[in-house]
Parts: structure tokens; sequence; C-alpha cells
């Protein structure tokens, strides 16, 4: 018997609930972890609020966390127990003491990066390897426009750009969020609240503007990610954090410069073990180096009974950087 999040239906933070689960031993292909730190994602509120519907209900919640391997499936050739493993882009249910993973989904932890760092880092460390790495790779020198920096992605991508040699214009949403994405590394930062973004995208390129946007909020920056886009230029949409993009005219890509749209996801992008062994291997080397660094701050860090909380703090828009549940 074991303790999990669960929920019986979508909606808001409030249906998820705090209860005993027995979970089975691992298929043969699955490693069975004793979760020590578990990822918080905005996709997280997406498939609790039915954005992304669950495949049934009732339904585990999370897809990322770091700790200990406690069983092995009988075919399982990479992992064994007492491994200090990571993973995301697993079955829901990670908001658990105990999951159940498919190998395919779990990487090694080096040593010098601990379970918090991990599961703060993995899957928004992925998504911005496939962002600036593989989607539209960012060139030294270049300069781009991030929505969102100052968020658990958009502080890993600040660090990243910099690591790069490249420049990165991030939009914030307060002045303490533009210190922090300038600490983090971001060339210059735009307050959404108070700046036309596309005006200062014009204004911060001398009027040349950005060949690549990447945009994880959605619909209410979707115009103004056109518009900082010069011509030939990509907006890479990959989130909906404000609502979805919808309703599109691609008659408005021609009028604009013969724009590209895509709409990536790490699904797309890792698909099997060489190709998440790549991307982490990349990523770790970074951590490590503390080329990227990741900190939680202490009140984002949740016990794991209270992910409705977390939920709820997460969409106030209060929080900055990673946030944590703590079984």
């Amino acid at each position: 018997m074991a303790k999990r999040i669960q929920f019986n239906e979508h909606g808001g933070p409030d249906v998820l609930q705090w209860v005993d689960f027995d979970i089975a031993d691992p298929a043969e292909h699955e490693v069975q972890v004793e979760n020590k730190a578990i990822g918080i994602n905005y996709i997280d509120t997406y498939v609790r609020s039915g954005l992304y519907p669950a495949p049934a209900l009732p339904s585990g919640l999370g897809t990322e966390a770091a700790g200990v391997v406690k069983k092995v499936g009988s075919a399982v050739a990479h992992f064994k127990p007492g491994d200090r493993v990571v993973y995301a882009q697993a079955a829901l249910g990670a908001y658990s003491e105990l999951h159940n993973v498919h190998e395919d989904r779990l990487a090694l932890l080096p040593d010098a990066i601990s379970f918090e760092q991990a599961a703060a880092s993995f899957l928004k460390g992925l998504t911005v390897q496939y962002l600036l790495r593989q989607t539209c790779e960012v060139k030294p020198d270049e300069i781009f426009l991030f929505h969102a920096a100052a968020g658990g992605v958009g502080l890993i991508a600040c660090q990243w750009a910099k690591a790069l040699g490249a420049h990165l214009i991030g939009t914030v949403g307060s002045a303490e969020k533009a210190k922090l994405a300038k600490e983090a590394g971001a060339w210059a930062t735009i307050n959404y609240r108070e700046e036309n973004i596309a005006q200062r995208v014009s204004e911060l390129t001398d009027g040349k503007k950005v060949r690549v946007v990447y945009d994880s909020v959605g619909k209410d920056t979707w115009e103004a990610s056109l518009d900082s886009l010069r011509r030939h230029g990509l907006l890479v949409s990959f989130g909906n954090a404000s609502g979805p993009v919808t309703g599109i005219d691609l008659s408005v890509l021609n009028q604009k410069g013969s724009l590209y749209v895509t709409r990536p996801s790490l699904f797309g992008y890792i698909t099997n073990r060489k190709e998440l062994n790549m991307a982490s291997s990349e990523l770790f080397s970074l951590i490590a180096s503390r080329a990227i660094k990741i900190e939680v701050p202490e009140n984002q860090k949740f016990a794991l009974q209270d992910a409705a909380q977390a939920h709820r703090t997460l969409e106030s828009r209060a929080t900055h950087g990673s946030s944590l549940l703590i079984p």
C-alpha cells in the first residue's frame, strides 16, 4: 500500500485527492521508483482541468520525478535496485510515493545532481533542449524572444541561451521577475503589463525583429509573437498558459511576412532511449558544470499531500522557476 494524488473528475485544484493505492509489481520493461522529489509542471494543470483529458478516470497525475529504483521488471537491462534515477514523460501517476515507469523514460542520475535539482529541471530542461537545439537551433550572438522568461522553463532557457552565447529577450510580468530573468542570463526583458512586446522587440533589434519566437503563453501573446518576427521568421508555439490559440487565419502568416508556425512537443523529439540519452546528457553536463543552476525556493516546495495548494499557487502566477512536491 502506498499513497498518491488522484482525481475522479476534471476540474479545479479541489478535485485532487490524497488516497491509498495498491501498486502492482513492475511489468517486464518497467522500473518501480520510490520518488524522492516530484516535478510540478503547468501541463499537469491542463490534465487536471480536462484541457488535455486523462485517458481514464480515476487517474493519477504528473509525469516527472526523481528517486531510487526499488524493483525492476524481468526484461529491464539498464537499471537495478538502488540506482538513482530521474524520469519525465512517464504514464500519469508521478504524484505518488511509488511509480512504475517504462525503462525508456528513465535516465541514470549523476551523483553531482540532487533529487530535487533533477525533479525540478528534467522535463523543463529537456523542453529547452529540444526548443533551442532542435526545433530551431539558436546561434551564438543571435537575438530571439522567449515568453515567460521567469517561469520554470524560462529560467533554464535564460541560462542555456547565455551558455550558447545567444541573446534572449524575455517577457515577464513584474519588475521582480525581470530581475530574476536578467540574473539567470536574459539579455533583455519586456514587462508585458507595461510595454508593447512587438514594439520593444523592434527597438531592441534596431528594427530588424527576430528570426524565432518561443511562446508557451498561447492566446494572449499570439499576435505579439507574430508581430515580433522578421520576414520568414518562425513562431514556436509550445504551450497554452493563457488558453489555446484557436481560429487561426493562415493568410495572416502571409500578410505578416510569409511566416512559419510550429506546434511541437517533447513527445515529438524524444521517442526512444537514444534520443533521451542525447538530450539528457547535454542537460546534465550543463547542470553539473553550474552553467545552469537549479534552485527551488523553499516556499515552492510542497508536501505531496498538498498538491491542490501547489496547483493554486502555480495557476496564480505567483511562482518563479520550478516547484516541487516532496513525499
